[in-house]
């Protein structure tokens, strides 16, 4: 059995863009999900139109109490979702902000801690309101930076006594690879200059570094982290010149890593920048904002890749946002993201060897087709076992890399209630531990039923991990 630490925060993830629904309730504005009907991938359109399921969700916005009264049987400690910046700020500059967004997140939280459950809140995740998109080219505009000022010292004043773990923004480095979902760039993608994109990040960067900055003074007992999407990099061969690939892919990932908490850029990226004529433009100010450095590093975990020198070699996988050159040695997912529970501990003993800082797991899960069943006792649930081989297995690599000496604060399972994929804006691609009747036609009653991972998961957490299942040969190494 593996120890996790006493005070271990189990629970579920979610973001606000996939699950409330309610998209022009209570005086709130468009965002970029809005018109993003079919995911990352799909063209967006000029406003937003029926078949995009984000309007609806799973309608958490009418059913958050309901929802969370189910988070709270599984027995969660933390629960990690998300502010619609545009139920704040409906355009995103205005001077003032929507009483009625604001007036819903403390109703949530309060809903949270009436079972002591503790809110993880990130301030951006994936849901730049669309008037700062298209009216100022999202981040790669330095007045961005004085939107989200204004915004994060709304809510941590607002929040300062209901929310003690914030995350800056979601999935930082994504930007790289979907600027308008992640930096709300409305350049289209093909015609955005290296340039224009690392001047992006750059003011993400100083504006996520004042944020930490805002959120400490306001509440000094506030726990700030930043939020990577990590994933880990193996050569596809032994080959010196794929190990360097390899060395160039994960600067890209560990540059945002780097900079939160070390507080300057690192020299592989000023290398980087020279080679490409990337000249970063600097306000006076800049370089000591930066110093505001990270509580804690948190990351999303689905899979690892591999890389390759060998150009013939180079297409990528389907995978997540980054991609990545298959390794054929994983099996993978239905929609092609590769299975690796081992790349977990890998990039926990990674990330803590480079930074000495406390990691939290707030990402991870196994996106799946259920199928809803009525059970003996006439219940409705899913038989859901390779949801609950994938999620054990990935944990008990955590359970490793708490044997290697990796200090891990929690653990949040990517989508604890089914809602709509951030890749394909799907329904049928489900994660929870609780099944949301509705369909990718819009048909359905939004019921919640509980699935078999639901029990399994409720007893992870009771146990504080020691049911988790570890292979006999393993458990006998562990005994001496």
């Amino acid at each position: 059995m593996y120890k996790f630490p006493e005070g271990f925060l189990w629970g579920g993830a979610v973001a606000a863009n996939q699950c409330e629904g309610a998209y022009r309730e209570d005086g709130k504005g468009l965002s970029i999900q809005d018109v993003m009907p079919k995911g990352i991938r799909g063209k967006r359109t000029e406003s937003p139109t029926e078949d995009n399921m984000k309007l609806v969700g799973i309608d958490f916005y009418h059913r958050y109490k309901e929802d969370i009264k189910l988070f709270a049987e599984m027995g969660f400690k933390v629960f990690r979702t998300s502010i619609a910046w545009s139920r704040i700020f409906p355009n995103g500059d205005e001077k003032e902000p929507n009483e009625k967004g604001l007036a819903f997140y403390d109703d949530l939280f309060d809903e949270c801690h009436k079972y002591g459950m503790e809110p993880l809140v990130t301030i951006s995740h994936y849901e730049t309101p669309l008037y700062l998109a298209e009216h100022y080219n999202g981040w790669v505009n330095r007045e961005m930076i004085g939107f989200y000022e204004r915004y994060v010292r709304t809510i941590f004043t607002r929040y300062k006594n209901k929310v003690k773990y914030w995350l800056t923004f979601n999935e930082i480095n994504s930007v790289l690879h979907a600027p308008f979902m992640s930096g709300g760039i409305n350049t289209p993608k093909e015609n955005l200059s290296e340039q224009d994109l690392y001047q992006a990040v750059h003011h993400e960067l100083v504006a996520s570094a004042l944020a930490t900055k805002i959120g400490h003074e306001i509440n000094p007992e506030a726990k700030i982290g930043c939020m990577i999407l990590s994933m880990p990099t193996y050569p596809l061969t032994p080959s010196p010149d794929d190990m360097i690939e390899v060395m160039k892919e994960e600067h890209m990932n560990y540059f945002f890593g780097d900079v939160h908490v070390r507080g300057r850029y690192p020299g592989y990226m000023k290398r980087y920048f020279k080679e490409h004529n990337i000249k970063i433009h600097f306000e006076p100010e800049d370089e000591e904002i930066l110093k505001n450095t990270v509580d804690f590093v948190s990351f999303s975990y689905y899979m690892s890749c591999c890389a390759t020198a060998d150009k013939e070699k180079q297409k990528k996988g389907n995978g997540n946002l980054l991609g990545g050159v298959k390794n054929p040695t994983l099996k993978e997912s239905a929609w092609g993201w590769q299975i690796d529970p081992k790349g977990l501990r890998y990039v926990l003993n990674m990330f803590y060897d480079r930074y000495q800082k406390p990691l939290f797991i707030v990402e991870n899960g196994l996106g799946a087709v259920d199928t809803l069943i009525v059970d003996e006792n006439g219940n409705k649930t899913v038989e859901d076992d390779y949801r609950i081989q994938y999620l054990n297995d990935h944990l008990v690599q955590v359970g490793e890399a708490l044997l290697d000496g990796v200090e891990i604060m929690g653990y949040t399972t990517w989508g604890c209630i089914d809602l709509v994929s951030a890749s394909t804006a799907e329904l049928k691609k489900r994660y929870g531990f609780i099944y949301v009747d509705r369909n990718d036609d819009g048909s359905g009653t939004l019921e919640r039923y509980r699935k078999k991972s639901f029990y399994w998961y409720k007893d992870v957490i009771s146990s504080n991990g020691k049911t988790l299942k570890i292979d006999l040969e393993r458990q006998g190494s562990l005994k001496e």
